[in-house]
């Protein structure tokens, strides 16, 4: 049933995220921490979501204006390595504390802890009206790379920040979509490489059925991406927007507090 669910929000936040701007890391990463230890979730997640950037990059990447990718993407591959980095470090750490609750012990490792905080963060983020219309300026768009490469490779939580920094740079749609999926992909290259070496011996990287997790959701992400390139070319995620995160808010409490430990 859970592979069930990661294949709806897969296909769903593919096709919704295109056009709207919205992340598929955001909605991806919840689904996945029902199935693995936080920092395999980001780590799977990340998987699932180059794949798609590379087919997206397929249908738009024509457009990207290289100039912007290179100066936002440079310090975004730094930022993302350090992320990686940190997350590994957390993979490795122990409980941050242990409490009784519903009947239950509850001992939330840091990595959770700490991914299940930003969740609630970018969540709340998400909800406000004047962090979705944040434009910073252009000067900022290094600085801007950095920490979306960070977090990125911290928890998977990118598109937000991505879209605030490059909004002024006076690109039209089309190229800002492009753009953006170009600067996604050179993060999720950098980031990937390190998730592999903490994550080496890994059940995801050694159970067939984590594998075929990883590709059914692939699939349809895939799917999902080729219906928002046909179809949608505005989504009005209003509705959408409120219930993601509220769904972001509730597993990353979850997380945090010990309730989820994949």
């Amino acid at each position: 049933m859970e592979i069930v669910i990661v294949c709806l929000v897969a296909f769903a936040g593919s096709a919704l995220t295109l056009y709207s701007g919205f992340g598929l890391g955001t909605v991806l990463l919840p689904a996945m921490a029902l199935l693995f230890p936080a920092e395999t979730a980001v780590a799977a997640t990340a998987v699932v979501h180059l794949a798609n950037n590379l087919f997206k990059a397929g249908l738009v990447g024509k457009s990207a204006h290289w100039t912007t990718v290179m100066r936002f993407g440079a310090p975004a591959v730094l930022g993302a390595i350090v992320g990686a980095l940190v997350l590994g470090a957390l993979g490795s750490a122990g409980p941050i504390f242990s409490m009784e609750a519903f009947g239950r012990s509850l001992a939330p490792m840091a990595a959770s802890f700490v991914i299940g905080l930003l969740l609630i963060a970018f969540a709340a983020l998400e909800l406000q009206p004047w962090f979705q219309k944040l434009a910073v300026p252009v000067r900022f768009m290094p600085l801007g790379g950095a920490l979306t490469g960070l977090f990125g490779g911290l928890s998977g939580q990118q598109g937000a920040l991505r879209s605030a920094f490059l909004l002024k740079s006076g690109l039209d749609p089309q190229r800002f979509i492009a753009t953006g999926v170009m600067i996604a992909i050179l993060i999720d290259l950098a980031r990937l490489p390190t998730y592999a070496v903490f994550l080496t011996g890994s059940p995801m990287l050694t159970q067939a059925d984590a594998i075929w997790r990883l590709i059914a959701a692939t699939l349809a992400a895939f799917a999902g991406a080729w219906l928002g390139a046909r179809y949608f070319r505005k989504a009005t995620i209003g509705l959408i927007r409120v219930i993601v995160a509220a769904m972001m808010i509730g597993i990353g409490a979850a997380l945090a507090l010990g309730f989820i430990s994949g």
